[in-house]
């Protein structure tokens, strides 16, 4: 008899009679089910099709974050095969860390288990009442479009997982699918998903109609971009440009201006089906409303809620690791372990208030880099003299006012002699001196906020978004400005810069194209958007590819103060900044144009001849 094990299934069986019969002797083992069992009863099925979201694992709440192999941030701990140099990029056949979220074995167990249900639910073997048939079939249909997305966006074109396969099989060795191929048979997955789906009311974490159209409109968006426009492609990377299988990672034929008017279809589609949050403002909010309104998005919650279309939850009850996104990533100085740290890359393409850029050049700027900025840089990062939480009872007399301390700074001792301090948050810190961080900053977004919660031993309940509204808004102003449509492109930009607190851009042409960039990666920072958009871009060698830096920040006591307990205070304390670089010896950036695509696992291809390895990596 065949068995299927199901995580978080139980199941009671009673035995009326214990007779050594031939019915008791095949009485299936307790604590699992037959298959054809699940099959026939709808709560079973349902259990099934619940499981397959554990493909999803915690989203991008890993303590290792898709943004550490950006100009987003860096992972602090060594050891973990994901500083792109020294650790990762030693061995041309390795893409470096990935998670299991991410890599070749792992999505096509899950695609296996997609078809199991999508076969048995196509014509299911229990009573449809509700809708319910319809319903289960268009989330593993869904689910079957997301792992292939996964998939695709990773590698390029790959076998298409569209059966079960069994033990009767002539050959499991396929060829990969064209870049084409894949993009076609994951959009009508979509299609079919969107139709079962509608008018379906589902709780929070499941597949929806609106999650399908979104998906849709990324994976037309991304099908749309130069990276897989073969001429394009090939004209900006010799890498490219000399693959001999073009088709596997892109168009070799048809015109990029069609497939930019299907990703602006599909991303009007979602526009005109939802609203998002706060998207109708005809003038910039105030700086503190546009703070909270950011805050409100990335905790969806107070309005924010209407953000997520598709996410991944967390309950406090059920501890796992996605509920320690504040532990991975929060300062040292609270016991923290500042996995995950901006670098001040990203810290300088946070506008002003005013809409102008941040310029190291301006001496204002250069003597005050944290005043004045735009509002989603304070609802994103935690910088010298941040207001956050209460320190520990332990801690508290460190520092009264709970304030982030990211510098070294002059102060009296007890003996009136005027000693260094070192911040409480950095790596000298007297609190903790390991889990520091190397760039002075540290992640606020996604990371709870209430002055009573302790991320070092409490779990949040933040979910993380794989797809929300704002995302569909930037992928309609992206279609629209290659389409020749700069109008409509800034007015949809432009209802996401008045809810950031800032002037409407007036740009066209290529300069609102580079403004779209800008402003999707203030916006969608640390919602893994970076690692696949300059890939697809293909801006990857002048972003990616930068060594990251950080700040080195001094405070010096001015005349006649006397402070025996620091606290950031101007007044008192006269500041310098001081760009740094990070060690290479660290930290070593390095971007190869092979890094566009992830290669094929060594294995996979010696268990499947056929395959045919991604460019860059042949040898």
């Amino acid at each position: 008899m065949k068995n299927i094990k199901y995580l978080g299934l139980a199941l009671t069986i009673s035995f009326l009679n214990f007779s050594c019969d031939e019915e008791f002797l095949n009485a299936p083992p307790q604590g699992e089910v037959s298959e054809s069992a699940v099959w026939t009863d709808p709560g079973l099925a349902e259990a099934f099709v619940t499981d397959l979201y554990k493909g999803l694992g915690q989203g991008g709440f890993s303590e290792q974050a898709l943004a550490s192999l950006t100009d987003e941030t860096i992972f602090t701990h060594p050891g973990r095969n994901i500083t792109t140099v020294t650790e990762a990029r030693s061995n041309p056949q390795e893409p470096g860390w990935m998670d299991y979220t991410r890599n070749w074995p792992d999505l096509y167990s899950n695609l296996r288990a997609t078809n199991i249900a999508i076969d048995n639910l196509t014509d299911p073997s229990f009573a449809n009442e509700g809708g319910i048939a319809d319903r289960l079939l268009g989330e593993a249909t869904f689910m079957r479009a997301y792992f292939h997305h996964q998939l695709l966006r990773n590698f390029g074109g790959i076998p298409i997982a569209d059966k079960t396969f069994t033990l009767d099989e002539e050959t499991y060795e396929l060829p990969r699918n064209t870049y084409e191929e894949v993009v076609d048979f994951i959009i009508a997955d979509l299609d079919k998903a969107a139709t079962l789906l509608a008018g379906k009311d589902l709780t929070g974490g499941r597949a929806t109609e609106l999650a399908a159209l979104a998906l849709k409109s990324r994976v037309l968006i991304y099908a749309a971009s130069d990276l897989h426009d073969m001429p394009t492609a090939s004209a900006k990377s010799s890498v490219i440009s000399g693959y001999q299988n073009k088709e596997l990672i892109g168009y070799t034929s048809g015109s990029q201006a069609d497939r930019y008017q299907q990703a602006a279809a599909a991303a009007k589609a979602v526009l005109d089906k939802a609203s998002g949050n706060m998207l109708d403002l005809s003038e910039p909010l105030s700086q503190e409303e546009a703070i909270q309104t950011y805050m409100n998005n990335s905790l969806s919650r107070n309005g924010g809620e209407s953000e997520m279309i598709f996410g991944r939850y967390f309950l406090s009850q059920k501890p796992e690791t996605g509920g320690r996104h504040g532990l991975h990533n929060g300062p040292n100085g609270y016991n923290n372990w500042a996995g995950n740290t901006p670098v001040q890359l990203l810290i300088d393409d946070y506008q002003m208030m005013d809409g102008s850029d941040f310029d190291w050049e301006d001496e204002e700027h250069a003597s005050a880099p944290y005043e004045d900025r735009e509002p989603r840089f304070y609802a994103t990062f935690l910088y010298e003299g941040a207001p956050w939480k209460p320190r520990s009872s332990a801690n508290q007399a460190r520092d009264p006012l709970g304030q982030i301390q990211t510098g070294t700074y002059e102060v009296i001792n007890s003996e009136g002699q005027k000693v260094t301090h070192f911040g409480l948050d950095t790596r000298n810190s007297p609190i903790e001196d390991w889990n520091g961080s190397y760039t002075g900053y540290y992640i606020r977004k996604f990371i709870e906020p209430d002055p009573n919660f302790v991320d070092q031993n409490t779990w949040q309940e933040i979910p993380w978004p794989h797809l929300r509204f704002t995302e569909a808004v930037f992928n309609y102003a992206e279609a629209n400005i290659a389409l020749g449509n700069d109008e409509e492109a800034r007015t949809w930009l432009n209802k996401i810069r008045y809810r950031a607190g800032l002037p409407a851009l007036t740009a066209s042409g290529e300069e609102l194209m580079e403004a779209l960039i800008n402003e999707k990666r203030k916006e969608m920072v640390h919602e893994e958007q970076r690692f696949y958009d300059a890939r697809r871009w293909m801006i990857a060698p002048e972003t990616l590819g930068r060594q990251p830096n950080g700040i080195n920040i001094v405070g010096t006591l001015k005349a006649g103060k006397d402070v025996t307990i620091y606290s950031y205070n101007t007044e008192n304390y006269d500041y310098s900044y001081e760009v740094i670089d990070i060690d290479p010896g660290k930290e070593n950036r390095l971007w190869l144009d092979k890094m566009y695509f992830m290669p094929i696992n060594f294995d996979e291809m010696q268990r499947n001849r056929e395959l045919i390895q991604n460019p860059g990596y042949e040898d």
